[in-house]
């Protein structure tokens, strides 16, 4: 699916004309006046429109809803912004898109799964769910500060979602983007973090009910449902909650063998399959699975920005193959699931805050699991910086040695760090785009710290998500998150802070909520497999990829690393693997901008053809 949405007016009508040729013609969707609205291309399945007088309204991507139900909500809203309420309650994970009068709403998802982008086309704006379909017609080139902080260990908000391309803007979380009849547009907020003061038994309700409204929302839109069994809680309950809908009429479980002999997630796939009699169950064998870094070398047509999980793009590819040789075209994936109910380390600081002594029990358990000094995790505990006091120090701070697991931090996260091999110029376009958002006084996603990480980490996980829906979508199977839609992270974000974590008791949100669903022995699992063996074996078999990737870097020619010292760190023994992931993310910028670069020269190419 890819879309373009343009204002009611003659130039919004011009700016169609400069759409690109496509790989299929383009279908269009026209506003009231007979001007185009929304082109682009998309499965019948995804999109449900309707008509009232000179109002029109769009869903694009998976709904439990109905035409009667939009023609009700049309018939209610004098205005685009009285559409709020109706569209918090529809289930799935999809962009909204009206028109009134000439007056465009353009919302996707809180969690970015379902993006909004905009730029100025031919003069007015327009919007896309794609960075690169915007760039492609403005001619925007690469933001090289923007670049580089896609080499930070982490990128905070609000650096991450920043557009890579210039000219290109995106939405904040819980904004809709609202554009005028003469092209101008503002984002109007439509959505707020909860108060977080559910008890665990309400919160619980909450989750469970918004968790099977998100299932229900994408069974009955195909006859066969893929889901990921890994064997943890995550993907273990939406396999039960879709084996329990009564319109899934087939569901087909896949599980990934483990290369490491001592990872534990098979047993319990294994017990909770045999709790599925009737789910098909397909198990993929190290032997026949790609290693981590397979196929490093090959350019790709996605160009919205630098892939996350491009190490195990190979693996993604393979399991959406074998799915859909199976007839399955949905896949559903447990991520999402750890960012909203695993609290992160700095949790324990939010916690100590709201809980005051209550909070001692859990805080000399996370010092017993995180290994954090006692003077260290005191004086931390003491810190109370605002947001804006903490993207200052960030920006200071970049090229400081990373503390380690041992280190505690603020209820804010960890602060951000470049690699070794970033060079200065790389640093100081970081350093600017943080003291840019200090200037700016940019909030926040809530004033609560907690709060706000949870919300960061969704938005995270919200464009891996996208981008492996894209890969996994080119053999015809749609990759979806149900823990990501609206209401799950409504809900579980609803809950309050002290009940959302128990000693004895890995998320304990998700395991009340799923209590009926799934049997308790699998619920009440301590244990968590890891994945570094998968990860040390694909960088040992294709390491002569990898350090192809590290002769005449692109990154390199913009100035943003030094090749031969991350050539160095690429030959380094690394025993722990957080000392490797810069190397990855760096590769996987490195494996972008030769994309680019490609696509570029494809471009070229056929326009000296033509």
């Amino acid at each position: 699916m890819e879309f373009l949405v343009l204002p009611d007016n003659p130039d919004g009508a011009a700016a169609a004309r400069t759409t690109r040729p496509e790989p299929e013609p383009a279908k269009v969707i026209t506003h009231a006046s007979g001007r185009p609205w929304i082109v682009g291309t998309w499965d019948d399945g995804e999109m449900l429109t309707v008509s009232r007088g000179r109002k029109r309204l769009a869903l694009l991507g998976c709904f439990r809803t109905t035409p009667a139900d939009l023609h009700s909500a049309l018939s209610g809203s004098g205005d685009v912004a009285a559409l709020d309420v109706f569209l918090r309650s529809v289930p799935g994970s999809h962009h909204a898109i009206t028109s009134f009068d000439g007056e465009v709403r353009v919302q996707g998802s809180l969690s970015g799964v379902r993006e909004v982008f905009h730029a100025s086309v031919e003069g007015v704006t327009c919007a896309a769910d794609r960075a690169d379909t915007l760039a492609a017609r403005t001619g925007g080139d690469i933001d090289t500060r923007v670049l580089a902080g896609h080499l930070l260990s982490q990128q905070p908000w609000p650096l991450h979602g920043r557009p890579v391309w210039r000219g290109v803007e995106c939405l904040a979380p819980g904004h809709y983007l609202r554009i005028r009849p003469d092209g101008s547009h503002r984002a109007v907020r439509w959505w707020s973090p909860p108060p977080a003061e559910l008890t665990l038994a309400q919160g619980a309700r909450r989750v469970r009910r918004a968790l099977g409204d998100a299932i229900a929302a994408r069974t009955g839109s195909t006859p066969a449902l893929g889901c990921d069994l890994s064997g943890g809680m995550d993907s273990t309950s939406l396999a039960f909650l879709a084996d329990r809908q009564e319109d899934c009429r087939r569901l087909v479980t896949v599980r990934r063998e483990a290369a490491d002999p001592a990872h534990d997630d098979a047993q319990w796939a294994l017990r909770a399959a045999a709790s599925l009699p009737g789910a098909e169950s397909v198990v993929l064998t190290a032997a026949e699975l790609p290693l981590s870094f397979a196929g490093q070398l090959a350019c790709d047509d996605d160009l919205e920005a630098p892939y996350p999980w491009s190490r195990v793009k190979a693996v993604a590819a393979h399991v959406a193959r074998q799915l859909a040789l199976r007839g399955v075209h949905l896949q559903l994936t447990g991520h999402g699931g750890d960012e909203l109910f695993s609290p992160a380390p700095s949790f324990y600081h939010a916690l100590a805050r709201s809980e005051g002594l209550r909070s001692v029990r859990d805080l000399r358990a996370a010092r017993s699991m995180y290994r954090w000094p006692l003077g260290a995790m005191l004086r931390n505990l003491l810190r109370d910086p605002s947001y804006r006091q903490w993207l200052t120090t960030a920006s200071t701070s970049l090229t400081e040695p990373a503390g380690g697991p041992t280190e505690p931090f603020t209820g804010w996260g960890a602060h951000p760090r470049l690699p070794a091999w970033a060079t200065p110029e790389a640093v100081e376009g970081c350093a600017a785009l943080l003291r840019e958002a200090v200037d700016r006084a940019t909030p926040p996603h809530s004033p609560e710290a907690a709060q706000h990480e949870i919300v960061h980490a969704v938005r995270q996980c919200g464009t891996k998500i996208r981008l492996t829906d894209r890969l996994t979508s080119r053999s015809g199977v749609a990759y979806h998150a149900p823990y990501l839609d609206d209401q799950v992270v409504t809900a579980a974000l609803s809950v309050r802070l002290a009940d959302r974590l128990r000693v004895e008791q890995p998320k304990p949100v998700l395991a009340a909520a799923m209590r009926e669903t799934v049997p308790d022995a699998l619920l009440d699992r301590t244990t968590k497999g890891e994945a570094s063996a998968e990860v040390y074996a694909g960088a040992r078999r294709h390491k002569a990829e990898l350090l192809t990737l590290t002769e005449d870097m692109r990154l390199a020619r913009l100035g943003l690393v030094d090749g031969t010292a991350l050539r160095a760190a690429l030959l380094a023994p690394h025993p722990a693997a957080r000392t490797f992931i810069p190397v990855v993310t760096t590769l996987a910028c490195e494996s972008w901008l030769r994309s680019v670069e490609a696509a570029r020269t494809r471009a070229r190419r056929q326009e000296g053809a033509a």
